[in-house]
């Protein structure tokens, strides 16, 4: 007997980066495995800082609103191809210093049971400035 296994789709992605736009870590917590992993776009490791089970992983999301308190992820767009999953956006925020980012970047994802497995993040690395419009 084979057990249906639900799929992450483009919907369900979009759900996701919906939850990230509202600062809304349960909610992004009820998409990711128990065993979940977030390797951040920055970081001293070469897969930027890797946050690794549901501890801390909440934690890593919630560190990025705390440098960004009005963080957005704008222009998503998403595709799913069995077990994996990309998300593309541009990122918008401001540091505490008044410093704004705005950058294009994108999330890897690898999916198991319907739920996010690994959340691997990329952006561009593109100096803030104060009034960052491109």
């Amino acid at each position: 007997m084979q057990m249906l296994i639900p799929e992450v789709t483009t919907d369900v992605l979009q759900a996701f980066a919906d939850a990230w736009n509202r600062h809304d870590v349960d909610v992004l917590m009820s998409f990711m495995t128990e065993d979940c992993v977030f390797e951040s776009s920055a970081g001293a490791d070469v897969c930027g800082t890797r946050y690794v089970g549901r501890q801390a992983v909440r934690a890593g999301f919630a560190q990025v609103w705390g440098v960004f308190p009005d963080a957005h992820w704008g222009n998503v767009r998403h595709f799913v191809h069995g077990n994996r999953g990309v998300s593309e956006w541009t990122f918008t925020g401001t540091r505490a210093d008044g410093t704004r980012v705005e950058v294009h970047g994108c999330d890897l994802f690898t999916f198991r049971d319907g739920k996010i497995l690994l959340k691997n993040s990329y952006r561009k690395n593109r100096p803030p400035s104060e009034n960052s419009t491109r």
